[in-house]
């Protein structure tokens, strides 16, 4: 088997072993559990928290003193036993803490399979930009394969969802054990400072203007991916509240229409090499931020009948927003860094994007929203003042009459009606994403070379 083929193999599983879960968990915690939703954002904030230290942690390592493969094929190994854990814990709270454990081990596999990956096209003598994207979409791939799976199965709401992971990233840990050495590139010296010593040179990298720039905006860029993958699917559910779109595909299906966004993938991963070379690495990133904004906007006007369209237009712009940055990101920053450093810069981009950005947009967006854009109603009198001030949000007027039909002798509806404002909130996350893409524009300083490219590939 080429090297193109044994990569792309472990591209599939790389992400497949997320996908056989992240999607349908869910349904696992509610419906299998029944624990309550209270908690069930923290199991999605553990992939931040994680994020935050152990890729450049495990980049360190990589760099400093373990070969990158091996300690990859650990990391899924441990992943794997993890996993096999999950379905013995008979409370949300220890189950958290056990998710965190997983995706200390996992979260750090993502950067560190773009190494190993960088690493041995290079000593095959392969252009990293035009080999690694193709090897990269498989991962795509994976992800969607296993969502079916798990659902075609019958599992999307039993524990053998996790088995089905297990398995996989046990002998994907077993596999990637026989990938080509990636060596590190450093060995500690006498005299060395602390600094050199730890492996923390990595971090220099933020007294660079551009790097540093680069960085910061990947934090605001991560952001915006937790913010539609937190809120996207939720989005699309509750026009089931509206009678004119309760019986929709859109609503029946949400989760498929929101695969969409994962198939678009593909196709932009592929679509990287002739971007990168025709407009640069700045210019690739800046359209990712204004897809961004294409996105959220989108989804501000669409609906399940006749806004479909847009719906669709949003979930198939998400393929360019987030490759656009996130694989592009990836490969600039294996441009612009030290080979005895690449790993630990990888970890930082993880730990920015995926970590830092990824936990401030999670708490950020929730306490905004919560603020600003949701409306509770516990009596007639609230819901008499708000009919009176909202009466041109149409969608928000026709939802609380419908819930606030059973009303007691004393006037006090029979629950606290809630109603989200998505038209606003889209249109504040679309602004938000504007506001990043100017600053971008005019901040971030770098200048498009295609054989400078090309040579430092």
């Amino acid at each position: 088997m080429n090297i193109k083929n044994r990569l792309t193999l472990m591209s599939f599983l790389q992400f497949f072993v997320w996908g056989a879960w992240l999607i349908t968990i869910a349904n696992y915690w509610f419906g299998t559990k029944n624990w309550e939703g209270t908690q069930f954002g923290l199991v999605f904030s553990t992939m931040g928290i994680a994020s935050l230290f152990m890729p450049t942690l495990t980049g360190i390592i990589a760099d400093r003193w373990v070969n990158a493969e091996k300690l990859y094929s650990a990391l899924h190994i441990l992943y794997g036993l993890v996993l096999f854990y999950l379905p013995e814990v008979t409370t949300p709270t220890t189950f958290i803490y056990v998710m965190l454990l997983a995706m200390c081990f996992y979260m750090p596999t993502i950067s560190l399979s773009n190494s190993i990956s960088y690493n041995a096209l290079k000593k095959s003598g392969l252009d990293v930009v035009k080999s690694f994207p193709p090897i990269r979409v498989y991962g795509t791939v994976g992800f969607i394969v296993a969502m079916w799976i798990t659902n075609l199965t019958g599992n999307k709401a039993t524990a053998y969802q996790f088995y089905i992971a297990g398995i996989a990233a046990i002998a994907l840990g077993i596999y990637s054990y026989t990938l080509p050495k990636c060596e590190p590139q450093r060995l500690t010296k006498e005299n060395s400072s602390l600094t050199e010593t730890l492996g923390l040179e990595a971090f220099k990298l933020f007294a660079n203007y551009k790097m540093a720039l680069f960085f910061i905006f990947s934090m605001f860029l991560g952001a915006a991916l937790q913010l539609t993958n937190a809120y996207g699917d939720v989005f699309l559910d509750e026009f089931k509240h509206f009678p004119i779109y309760a019986d929709s595909f859109v609503v029946k299906y949400s989760t498929i229409i929101m695969s969409i966004s994962q198939i678009s993938e593909t196709l932009f991963i592929l679509a990287i090499p002739f971007f990168l070379k025709r407009f640069g690495i700045k210019q690739v990133m800046l359209m990712s931020m204004l897809a961004w904004v294409l996105r959220f906007g989108l989804f501000s006007f669409g609906n399940p009948v006749d806004g479909l369209w847009m719906i669709i237009m949003s979930c198939i712009v998400y393929g360019m927003a987030f490759d656009f940055f996130n694989i592009s990101g990836s490969l600039f920053v294996e441009t612009q860094t030290d080979p005895k450093n690449r790993s630990s810069a990888q970890g930082l981009f993880m730990m920015m994007t995926n970590g830092v950005g990824a936990v401030l947009g999670s708490f950020t967006s929730g306490w905004a929203i919560e603020r600003f854009f949701t409306k509770s109603f516990s009596n007639t009198t609230d819901l008499a003042s708000f009919l009176q001030t909202e009466s041109t949000n149409p969608r928000m007027v026709e939802f609380v009459k419908i819930q606030g039909n059973a009303i007691n002798a004393d006037g006090l509806f029979d629950k606290v009606i809630m109603m989200r404002d998505w038209h606003d909130i889209w249109l504040a996350f679309a602004t938000y994403a504007l506001i990043i893409a100017v600053a971008f524009a005019i901040l971030f300083k770098h200048k498009h070379n295609p054989e400078e490219v090309q040579a430092s590939l």
